[in-house]
């Protein structure tokens, strides 16, 4: 789960706006501080749903998680930022890259990217069954 080699940065992305920001509290964590991957798994496919449901113009629902990398632990007290982007699109799908940061709340500030995945998801409609995707 731990990276040595993943250098901090100093500042989250340039030009890019998060879908999504988050602290994660204690109920969150182990005994130890340490936030539960499944925790952030489930921010990250809320905050893959924005982009998704924008694009689809309504319901969606996840159908694949593509790829999902932990590359630096997340503690209790860090406020993640969530960018989320489609990447492409189908008929009916809608795929999306998610990058987590984290800023650690500590005397010295240090941004690091904690996670990356790819979302599938696919537009429904009122009865849940998957929809084309409208015309931009």
């Amino acid at each position: 789960m731990t990276s040595s080699t993943q250098t901090p940065f100093t500042t989250l992305p340039a030009n890019r706006e998060a879908v999504l920001r988050v602290m994660p509290m204690p109920a969150d964590a182990n005994i130890h501080g340490d936030v539960f991957g499944g925790w952030i798994m489930s921010q990250v496919d809320i905050a893959g749903s924005i982009p998704a449901a924008r694009r689809a113009a309504g319901r969606v629902a996840t159908v694949a998680v593509n790829a999902f990398q932990f590359k630096q632990p997340v503690f209790v007290g860090d406020l993640l930022s969530f960018y989320a982007a489609i990447v492409k699109t189908g008929t009916t799908s809608v795929t999306v890259s998610v990058e987590v940061y984290a800023e650690r709340q500590r005397l010295d500030a240090e941004v690091v990217k904690v996670t990356e995945a790819t979302l599938t998801y696919v537009a429904t409609d009122e009865a849940r069954r998957s929809r084309p995707l409208p015309i931009l």
